[in-house]
């Protein structure tokens, strides 16, 4: 068998993103605004009792379809649910929540214990055997769809115990997603909701857009629609690139420039690539205005 290697260049992709927060902070309004901002049709599993319909009349949110998915809540049937939603043609599947099939009714850790108890006499490593392959059916099923992915998550403060001068001391080490450890690698984003304002922290990624950001993201549909622009300027080639590029250091005008900046915008470059060609934006302005200046003062 021969192998082949050529040049990596990044291809349109799916989007795959988590919201994670406490209960009140948003996650939902927050996976609709998203939704709205990237366009399309809009599906949604809510394991939460209705709590996305709450929002279908609200001002601001976008039309969407419900299925209200109840216990048991086994990999299984949230699998089926993402190809009946694949099936029936959506564009956006928003899947709220992704922590009932962790610790819901008939979720992994309870049919682990069901299994244990069952099979295996109490030996809870046994069951994770069965339990495991399951579990990474329904995450591989989430991450080879063909639609576009937000799944909330639910989070909660974890604590320890600690020795501090020989007394027990209870101290908060932070927040901890309700789902399996390394869930966050599945995801392209990973933002962390505060619960009041609706603000969020990227604490994963892999965009460049939202990581490198001194302040918290506030959730709109133009974030939605940044991270749309970014998936679908995943097919700009080197050739393009440059042409860009070369658009950029000859415009003549700030009137030029500023298209050419709202065509850049809307090619969702990578982060190498879009580093560059803000340098030369921002030193092409500079010679644009100095030049305007020179003239100004040759007039006088």
């Amino acid at each position: 068998m021969t192998f082949t290697f050529k040049k990596a260049v990044r291809s349109a992709s799916k989007l795959r993103l988590a919201l994670s927060g406490t209960s009140g902070s948003g996650k939902t309004y927050g996976a609709l605004l998203l939704a709205k901002g990237i366009g399309g049709k809009i599906a949604v599993i809510d394991t939460e009792r209705g709590s996305a319909s709450l929002y279908a009349d609200m001002s601001g949110m976008p039309e969407f379809d419900v299925l209200d998915l109840d216990a048991p809540f086994t990999p299984e049937r949230y699998t089926e649910a993402i190809k009946a939603a694949e099936d029936a043609g959506y564009d956006i599947l928003i899947i709220d929540s992704m922590t009932h099939e962790w610790n819901g009714k008939g979720g992994c850790l309870e049919e682990v214990e069901r299994i244990a108890k069952a099979r295996y006499r109490g030996n809870s490593w046994s069951a994770w055997n069965e339990m495991t392959p399951r579990h990474r059916q329904f995450v591989d099923a989430m991450l080879t769809s063909k639609l576009h992915i937000i799944a909330t998550m639910r989070s909660k403060t974890e604590m320890a115990q600690e020795d501090v001068n020989g007394k027990k001391v209870i101290k908060k080490l932070g927040m901890k997603v309700e789902q399996r450890d390394g869930v966050d690698y599945e995801f392209t984003i990973m933002f962390d909701l505060v619960h009041d304002g609706h603000f969020a922290n990227a604490s994963k990624d892999r965009t460049g857009l939202f990581s490198s950001r001194p302040d918290p993201v506030v959730i709109t549909p133009e974030t939605g629609a940044e991270i749309k622009r970014w998936l679908e300027g995943a097919g700009v080639t080197p050739e393009e690139f440059e042409a860009l590029m070369a658009k950029t250091l000859n415009a003549n005008t700030l009137e030029e420039l500023g298209e050419i900046g709202r065509e850049i915008a809307s090619k969702g470059l990578c982060n190498e690539d879009r580093a560059k060609i803000k340098n030369a934006y921002l030193t092409r302005r500079k010679e644009i205005e100095s030049a305007a200046n020179e003239a100004a003062q040759v007039k006088e």
